[in-house]
C-alpha cells in the first residue's frame, strides 16, 4: 500500500479521528462545568482551558522531528491513551490543580494524535491526492465537533452538576478508547520516506522560510480562530439581540454541518478553481460574512450567513495542510505540520483573549470585525500559495502551475 493505493486506511483514520475529536469536544465543556461545580471562578476556568492549549506547545516540534525520522502510527494509540486518561481522570479529580493537569494531558494526547494522523495522510497520499485526502480526513474532526458538544449537553445538567459533569468526562474517555478499533495496520511500513529517515535535521527557521509555509500557517490560524471565537461569542450576540439559546444552538449546528458538506465536495471545487483561487475566494467571503455577523440582521439572514460562512471555513484547514506539506522540505514535513499546529494552539489562546479585549472596548460585535480583518489578510496571502501537482496521467488536477511530472514515492 503506497501513495495512491488502497484508501481503506484513510476511512479507518477518519473513524478514529472522529472518536478522538468527539471525546475532546465533549470533554472540554464538561471540564468547565465540573470546575465551576468545584468552586472555580471565571479566571480559574480560563486557566484550566489555557493549560489544554499551552502545555502541548512545548512538545509539538520534538514530536514532529521524531515522526520525520520514523513511523507515524505509534503516535496514534499514544494519543488515544492520553486523551482517554485525561478525560476520565478529569472526571475523577477532586481539585482544580488536578483538573488543570489532566486537561493538559488531554491536550497533549490530542496533539500526538493529530501530528501522527496528519503525517500519515501526507506520507501515504500521492501529491495529487493530498488535497482530497486531507479534506476527507478533516471530516472526522467536523463530525466529532458536531457530536461531542451535543452528547455533553445531554449528560450535563440537573441539581448535581459536579456528578453529571464527571459522568460526561468518564463517558468521553470511553468514547476516545473506541478509536483503538480502527487503528490496526493503519500504516504501511514500506511507505516511510527513506530520505526523511536518513536525512539531516532541517532548522525550524529554514522550514518557516520555505515559500508557502508561513501562508499555510496564517490561513490555518485565521480559520481556526474564526471558528473558536464564533462558537464562544455567538451566544453573547444572542443575549444582546434577544435570540434564544436553542436558536443559537441551531445556528452553530448549521455552521458545523456546512463545514462537513464543504469537505465532501472539496475535490470538484478544486478541479473548478484550483487551490490558490479557492483559498482566496473562501477567505475573502468568510471575511465579509464574519464582519456581517456584527450587523443587526434578522435571525433567518443570520442563519444563511452562518451556513455560507461554515462552508467557506471548511476549506482552510485541509488545504492549509497540503500547502504546508508541499512547501516544506521533504525531510521535515511532519515538523512543518507540527509548527502549523503550534500556530493553531497559539491562535486558540490569543484569539479569544484579543476578542474579549476588543469586545470590552468596542462592544460585543467588534470581535467579528477583527476576525473579518484577519481573514481578509489571509485571502491576500492565499494568492501566493502553490497550485496542485499533476495527477497520475500527467494532467494538472488544479489551476496551479504545471510541474514536470509526478514526484517519486521516495520524495513524499
Amino acid at each position: 500500500m503506497g501513495p495512491g493505493g488502497n484508501r481503506g486506511w484513510l476511512l479507518r483514520l477518519v473513524i478514529a479521528f472522529g472518536c478522538a475529536q468527539g471525546a475532546v469536544s465533549m470533554a472540554r465543556p464538561a471540564v468547565s462545568y465540573r470546575a465551576l461545580a468545584l468552586g472555580a471562578d471565571e479566571r480559574a476556568v480560563g486557566v484550566i482551558a489555557g493549560v489544554y492549549a499551552l502545555l502541548p506547545l512545548f512538545a509539538a516540534v520534538p514530536l514532529g522531528r521524531r515522526t520525520d525520522h520514523g513511523r507515524c502510527a505509534p503516535l496514534l494509540p499514544a494519543g488515544v491513551v492520553l486523551i482517554a486518561a485525561g478525560c476520565a481522570l478529569s472526571g475523577l479529580a477532586g481539585s482544580l490543580w488536578a483538573m488543570a493537569l489532566w486537561s493538559g494531558v488531554m491536550g497533549l494526547g490530542h496533539l500526538c494524535f493529530v501530528i501522527g494522523a496528519q503525517s500519515l495522510v501526507a506520507r501515504q497520499s500521492a501529491p495529487y491526492e493530498q488535497d482530497r485526502n486531507f479534506g476527507h480526513f478533516t471530516i472526522g474532526a467536523s463530525l466529532g465537533q458536531l457530536v461531542g458538544p451535543v452528547a455533553a449537553g445531554a449528560l450535563i445538567g440537573g441539581p448535581d452538576m459536579a456528578r453529571s459533569s464527571a459522568l460526561a468526562l468518564v463517558v468521553a474517555g470511553a468514547g476516545a478508547a473506541v478509536a483503538f478499533t480502527s487503528l490496526w495496520r493503519i500504516e504501511d511500513r514500506t511507505a516511510v520516506d527513506s530520505r526523511a529517515s536518513s536525512g539531516g535535521r532541517v532548522p525550524v527557521g529554514g522550514i518557516l522560510r520555505a515559500r508557502g509555509v508561513p501562508a499555510g500557517m496564517l490561513i490555518s490560524l485565521s480559520v481556526l480562530s474564526a471558528t473558536d471565537v464564533l462558537t464562544a461569542y455567538l451566544p453573547v450576540v444572542g443575549e444582546h439581540r434577544g435570540i434564544a439559546p436553542s436558536v443559537i444552538g441551531v445556528l452553530l449546528g448549521l455552521r458545523a454541518g456546512a463545514t462537513i458538506a464543504c469537505r465532501l465536495v472539496l475535490t470538484p471545487l478544486l478541479r473548478l478553481l484550483g487551490r490558490p483561487a479557492l483559498l482566496t475566494v473562501t477567505c475573502l467571503l468568510a471575511a465579509l460574512l464574519c464582519a456581517g455577523v456584527a450587523l443587526p440582521v434578522p435571525v433567518w439572514a443570520l442563519g444563511v450567513m452562518l451556513t455560507v460562512l461554515g462552508f467557506c471555513l471548511g476549506v482552510g484547514q485541509p488545504l492549509s495542510m497540503t500547502t504546508v506539506v508541499q512547501a516544506a522540505p521533504a525531510e521535515a514535513r511532519s515538523t512543518a505540520l507540527a509548527l502549523r499546529l503550534t500556530g493553531n494552539r497559539l491562535g486558540q489562546v490569543a484569539a479569544p483573549a484579543a476578542a474579549g479585549l476588543v469586545a470590552g472596548l468596542a462592544g460585543v460585535a467588534a470581535p467579528f470585525v477583527m476576525l473579518g480583518t484577519l481573514l481578509l489578510v489571509s485571502s491576500g496571502v492565499a494568492l501566493r500559495s502553490p497550485g496542485r501537482p499533476e495527477g497520475p496521467s500527467g494532467r494538472v488536477t488544479g489551476k496551479g502551475p504545471k510541474r514536470p511530472g509526478l514526484r517519486r514515492t521516495s520524495d513524499l
